[in-house]
């Protein structure tokens, strides 16, 4: 069969068939909305009891929170439109606040703006958090050959050896950590910081290089806000979701585990979940690395082996909600820690400041929240929920002076909750989709490719949905260009 009959027949299976979607996080349920609306008969199914994944909505002391991701880039157009297209629209809401800090050298200091995920274009964009050393340090990149990056680097091996490793080791280093909870300098700059990488590829001076990023985004006019959550908190998105793909006649199955994925004869798949057995055309593979590879073994060993290669971090929230009159907290959104300062949390966010919809739920709480745990970290996760919740308040009392006690806490842990991007991730994953791409019928997606953010993963769904349709072009173009990822994984 031709590529052009191979797409055509693919389209026809996806348009009139019955697709399986293993997974009901909200890659597993973008996908299936899209192949909905694409005429197919959807089946979504889901090993835990509840949809979401890491969007995951909940409640402290009588106020709804978000107990996982708490935003969604909103400069990207996939998660906002799907938001929307699942009746939330009128539900988005701005953060009420979008200043925040870095608690470093033992003193909260405002974040610096005019900056790429920490790389600053000038020196002076960091004055106030560097020392006059390292702000020295900056203005010297100017004078320096060109960096070559080659396939890939690592963004803290690169940025140190253009700005010195003060600028990654206090600004780039805790927003990547609050992103992926991973290293700078293991993790890849192609597939985290994009624009940063093909910058880097044809630039000398990468503050240069960052001037002209800044440069592009003012002349296209960027307007509103960069973040938006939703009102009752992000985890109603994929509620929200599974309830259009009900309506529009798919059917969700939790509780469900597959144990089984095999091609059929003559043609289409055989998936064994729970005691049922489902003969489907084609199938969506939504879940995380480890899972994919277990299925994927039998028809694909050279996919499955790629996948089990993709390492992940394991984190923890810790949610508290204090009385107001006891909890005077600093103006802004919350903080973030450099690892290099030797603190437990690595964030914090004060929710009921961020959030107005949290706040005005009752206004004697204050609802606030820290993360724990980094890519490598064991020991702090080892440790039981009161004492997580120890290390968070010693720590809020250093950064902030607050000494009260919560009138209630919660701590969730996402184990194996981020899948790393180091050195090479975009070359995985374009191994894993030409095994894959041998295989009719057969589609990945979710965190573990092309973004861990909110927008990422649908981006990456409705990819794998076209390609059921003999689309290539989306899943071709993430390969290429990942989403970039700024926010909304499940760390801060």
């Amino acid at each position: 069969m031709n590529g052009a009959s191979a797409g055509a027949d693919r389209a026809g299976r996806a348009a009139g068939g019955h697709v399986v979607v293993i997974g009901a996080g909200i890659a597993g349920l973008a996908a299936a909305h899209r192949l909905l609306e694409r005429g197919a008969r959807v089946t979504v199914v889901e090993a835990s009891e509840r949809v979401g994944g890491k969007l995951m909505p909940g409640e402290i002391a009588g106020v709804r929170v978000d107990l996982g991701a708490e935003s969604m880039l909103a400069r990207r157009p996939e998660a906002v439109a799907l938001a929307r297209a699942a009746g939330l629209g009128e539900h988005l809401r701005p953060p009420a606040t979008a200043t925040a800090s870095i608690w470093t050298r033992g003193a909260l200091r405002p974040m610096p703006k005019g900056h790429v995920m920490g790389v600053p274009g000038t020196a002076a964009a960091l004055a106030g958090l560097l020392t006059d050393e390292g702000l020295a340090r900056i203005e010297k990149d100017a004078e320096l050959p060109r960096t070559e990056v080659g396939d890939d680097v690592a963004v803290g091996e690169y940025v140190a050896a253009r700005l010195g490793r003060e600028v990654v080791d206090r600004l780039v280093e805790p927003l990547l950590g609050g992103v992926y909870a991973g290293d700078a300098y293991r993790l890849s700059l192609r597939s985290t910081v994009p624009q940063l990488f093909r910058a880097a590829q044809t630039s000398t001076s990468l503050t240069a290089a960052v001037r002209e990023i800044q440069a592009e985004a003012a002349a296209r006019r960027q307007t509103g806000p960069v973040f938006l959550g939703l009102e009752g908190g992000v985890g109603r998105l994929p509620l929200a979701v599974a309830e259009a793909v009900r309506a529009g006649g798919g059917e969700i199955l939790t509780g469900t585990p597959v144990t089984g994925l095999r091609r059929a004869a003559p043609a289409g798949w055989r998936v064994t979940a729970g005691d049922r057995v489902l003969h489907a055309d084609s199938v969506v593979v939504a879940v995380p690395a480890p899972a994919a590879a277990r299925l994927l073994a039998p028809e694909s060993p050279g996919a499955a082996a790629e996948l089990r290669a993709v390492e992940y971090a394991s984190m923890a929230l810790i949610t508290l909600a204090y009385r107001r009159a006891e909890a005077d907290l600093p103006g802004g959104s919350g903080f973030l820690v450099p690892p290099v300062d030797g603190r437990t949390i690595k964030a914090s966010t004060f929710a009921s400041q961020k959030w107005g919809w949290i706040a005005d739920q009752d206004p004697g709480v204050v609802v606030l929240r820290t993360s724990v745990g980094r890519h490598g970290e064991t020991e702090v996760l080892q440790r039981d929920d009161d004492a997580l919740v120890a290390v968070s308040r010693h720590d809020l009392r250093e950064a902030t002076g607050l000494s009260a006690a919560p009138i209630a806490t919660r701590v969730t842990r996402w184990t194996d909750g981020l899948p790393q991007y180091p050195v090479g991730h975009h070359a995985r994953v374009a191994r894993i989709r030409a095994h894959v791409d041998r295989l009719p019928g057969l589609a990945l997606c979710g965190a573990p490719y092309d973004g861990v953010g909110i927008p990422a993963c649908i981006a990456g769904a409705h990819a794998a949905a076209d390609r059921l349709g003999g689309d290539d072009r989306a899943a071709r173009e993430l390969t290429a260009h990942p989403v970039q990822s700024l926010h909304g994984g499940a760390g801060e």
